[in-house]
C-alpha cells in the first residue's frame, strides 16, 4: 500500500494514519516530523524533499500530512488517497483538544493553539482545499481516493478492514 493522509490540521489525520499503520503494518511517515525540529526550527526545502523522494520509492508507505507544495509528486505516487474533509469547527476542535498531549506526530507538546495555526485551520477550506479538489479531480479515475466527511466515517472504514 502507498497511501497519503491529507486535509486540515485537527481533522483526525494523523490518529487515522496512525490506525491505519497498527492495522496494516505499513511503514507510516509523518511529514511535519520530516519537517521540524524538536527546537522547533525546520529543515531545508531541498533536505526535505530529498527525504521525502526518498520515501516514495519505498515499496509501502503511509504519508500523512498536507504540504501543499509537494502534494503533486505524492499523488502521483500513491495508490489510496485518505482525505479528511471536515468542517472548520471540528478541526478547530480537534486541535484544541491535542493542546497538551505527547504526540509522535509532531516533536514537541503543544501548549496553546498558536494564533497563527489557529488561522491557519480558519483559511484552510479558502487557502488549501481548492489545490486538493483538483488534485482529486484530476486523479480520481486512476486512484483510489477515498473522502471521509466525519471522524466517524473513518472510524468505520477502519473497522470495515478488520
Amino acid at each position: 500500500m502507498k497511501a497519503i493522509v491529507i486535509g486540515s490540521p485537527g481533522a483526525g489525520k494523523s490518529t487515522f494514519a496512525r490506525k491505519l499503520r497498527d492495522i496494516t503494518g505499513v511503514p507510516l511517515f509523518y511529514l511535519d516530523m520530516i519537517f521540524h525540529r524538536a527546537d522547533r526550527t525546520t529543515v531545508s526545502r531541498e533536505e526535505f524533499d530529498r527525504e521525502l523522494g526518498r520515501i516514495v520509492t519505498l515499496e509501502s508507505w503511509i504519508i500523512d500530512g498536507n504540504y501543499q507544495r509537494t502534494l503533486p509528486m505524492r499523488f502521483e505516487a500513491a495508490e489510496k488517497v485518505f482525505y479528511f474533509d471536515l468542517s472548520t469547527e471540528e478541526c478547530l476542535s480537534g486541535a484544541a483538544a491535542r493542546i497538551g498531549t505527547k504526540r509522535e506526530d509532531l516533536p514537541w507538546v503543544e501548549r496553546e493553539l498558536d494564533p497563527d495555526f489557529r488561522q491557519y485551520i480558519i483559511d484552510f477550506p479558502r487557502d488549501q482545499k481548492p489545490k486538493i479538489d483538483g488534485l482529486i479531480s484530476q486523479y480520481r479515475l486512476i486512484r483510489e481516493i477515498i473522502i471521509f466527511k466525519s471522524r466517524s466515517q473513518a472510524e468505520r472504514y477502519l473497522k470495515s478492514m478488520l
